[in-house]
């Protein structure tokens, strides 16, 4: 039986975020604006010429794989990336505080866009903060690190996210924030997980240093529907 974050875009949307779902019972996407991930049950031809179908006019997505995925001519490829998921393997909850760590909301999603456009951790969209427990800190009234949470294929939970200004790098603000996250989905009874780019040396040592160990290799497939 395939384990769910062998394929955890397709069920997060069968499970934890089924509310925030479109598509048919094999061929699965977020609703516009909270986030541009697809997720098939199988990475087949078949599943995803029904995406093509289904989806909107000049729809973008990105998918998983865990094996590489052909992809069908009517839809152009522009992206894959090459990952690591890595899975939080300590039962431990942290015990620091959140001293120095806001939540945060819809008054600060245009700061959070200007991050993440800046710093590149993935996606983001103007309804992403929906996902929830999106954490910030402040550094003279700028946002300069955050973090929150993505897919939710029960009972994991992904961190994701997770960027620092430039000007704050080397400041131990991502480890804060991430000791926070972690702590918050260990309270609820749930696992966190997360993925990174495996050229990402410097996020890979923080993750390890952190509690997560690396369970599999994972492909990011970025597509748009050619018209």
């Amino acid at each position: 039986m395939e384990h769910v974050l062998d394929n955890p875009i397709y069920y997060a949307l069968t499970s934890g975020h089924s509310h925030i779902s479109k598509g048919t019972d094999e061929v699965k996407y977020y609703i516009e604006d909270i986030t541009a991930f697809a997720g098939l049950k199988d990475n087949s031809q078949e599943n995803l010429n029904t995406l093509y179908k289904i989806s909107p006019p000049e729809s973008l997505f990105v998918f998983f794989s865990t094996t590489p995925v052909e992809i069908p001519g009517q839809w152009k490829l522009l992206n894959q990336i090459n990952m690591f998921q890595f899975v939080f393997r300590n039962k431990e909850i942290p015990k620091t505080g959140a001293t120095g760590i806001t939540d945060l909301d819809l008054q600060h999603v245009t700061e959070m866009i200007n991050l993440v456009e800046l710093t590149k951790p993935g996606p983001f969209l103007a309804k992403t903060i929906e996902l929830s427990n999106y954490t910030g800190i402040f550094t003279e009234g700028k946002l300069a690190a955050m973090a929150g949470h993505r897919f939710f294929p029960s009972p994991y939970r992904e961190v994701s996210a997770v960027c620092t200004h430039p000007d704050h790098l080397g400041k131990g603000y991502a480890y804060k924030i991430l000791q926070e996250q972690i702590k918050r989905i260990l309270l609820r009874a749930e696992i966190p997980f997360l993925h990174v780019r495996n050229d990402n040396d410097g996020a890979i040592k923080l993750y390890r240093k952190l509690g997560f160990e690396i369970r599999t290799d994972m492909m990011a497939y970025v597509i748009r529907k050619e018209a």
